[in-house]
């Protein structure tokens, strides 16, 4: 058995109201100068959660778009900015909105106290110092997002995540209330991927007994949700669960091959791995024959012949990329993965997508 220090959230508010109250969570300001930085989709600018922030006229909103995956850059920029435009740092960063904003939101506590780029701590375990405080606030069920301790970016070369104990949030508010504007097709793409990452911790070989009781009961949530609709907060508490199965083990194949279609072709991470899952029966059979049967009852078609057009080293640089995601690729495969999963295999399961 591997044996692993594991850190976890250490504060939650969860229930229908609990983001009125945030400031519990919240550390004390102790002078005139200090501040919270609230980073927000800027989609809310129009759906009235703004009005349910506390905010002061001392803290500031900085919105973001999440049209794109989040990328090094965008963290840098909003870095920069942030210090550029207040005399001292924010005593706490706060993010509201889905997956995207809540790694932009852990990145940016980062790289407020951490030298250069972000694209320089895209790895395992190389943030050398603490983050400013940070609370995460997921307006959308299934990323995992609030749990994890990767904020995933794209970065100049390579899609991946800063993975480091600094960059898991401080506090947490899961209010179910939160997700009720979201569109249909987007709820149903970012629930699948709690779904998926239960499947891939479930049937890897990282794989333990805190990781499959998390996974097991976050998959079983996943199914009563989209196949005899269960409670929308079953959906929430499904997300935070699936995101510590991952904590305590690893995805797999799916989310290494989804990295590839965000890289190059831009497709945000919910819909990049459905689309990844459903060529992917090979690997995990029942799974992905249930989630077409919960996309037929939700009305949803996946995009089809997405790589047809690709240019030769466009596809080379996905290929490299899935290759480049060795631990989800080792707890999908073992070791040898390379002898199994070539290539040549590789680029088949993107033609069949």
């Amino acid at each position: 058995m591997q044996h692993r220090i594991i850190k976890q959230v250490p504060r939650m508010l969860f229930g229908a109201g609990a983001l009125g109250r945030l400031n519990e969570l919240l550390p004390a300001k102790n002078g005139a100068k200090d501040w919270y930085l609230y980073v927000v989709d800027e989609v809310h600018r129009t759906t009235g959660l703004l009005d349910r922030l506390d905010l002061k006229p001392e803290d500031k909103l900085y919105t973001i778009s999440t049209a794109k995956e989040p990328t090094t850059v965008q963290v840098d920029e909003l870095r920069d900015l942030v210090l550029k435009e207040n005399e001292n740092r924010p005593a706490a960063v706060i993010s509201l909105g889905g997956g995207s904003t809540m790694d932009v939101g852990k990145a940016t506590a980062v790289m407020l106290n951490n030298e250069g780029s972000s694209a320089q701590y895209q790895g395992w375990d190389l943030v050398p110092n603490p983050a400013v405080f940070k609370v995460g606030i997921p307006t959308l069920a299934g990323t995992g997002a609030e749990a994890s301790r990767t904020a995933v970016l794209t970065g100049p070369e390579k899609k991946f995540g800063i993975n480091s104990d600094h960059s898991m949030f401080d506090a947490i508010v899961l209010d179910p209330e939160l997700s009720g504007t979201v569109p249909a097709e987007q709820r149903f793409y970012t629930a699948m991927d709690c779904y998926i990452h239960c499947v891939e911790s479930l049937r890897g070989t990282m794989i333990n007994e805190i990781a499959a009781a998390y996974a097991s009961k976050a998959l079983e949530m996943c199914q009563t949700v989209f196949l005899s609709k269960g409670e929308e907060d079953k959906l929430m508490v499904a997300s935070y669960m699936g995101g510590l199965s991952i904590v305590n083990s690893e995805v797999g194949i799916c989310h290494a091959l989804s990295y590839g279609l965000s890289l190059i072709l831009g497709y945000r991470h919910g819909i990049a791995n459905c689309i990844a899952f459903n060529v992917l029966e090979e690997y995990y059979d029942e799974h992905v024959v249930e989630m077409r049967e919960m996309m037929k009852r939700e009305g949803v078609t996946l995009p089809t012949n997405v790589c047809a057009g690709l240019k030769p080293e466009e596809l080379e640089a996905m290929v490299d990329m899935t290759l480049r995601m060795e631990r989800p690729l080792t707890n999908a495969l073992g070791e040898n993965y390379k002898d199994i999963l070539t290539k040549e295999k590789i680029r088949e399961l993107y033609a069949n997508m």
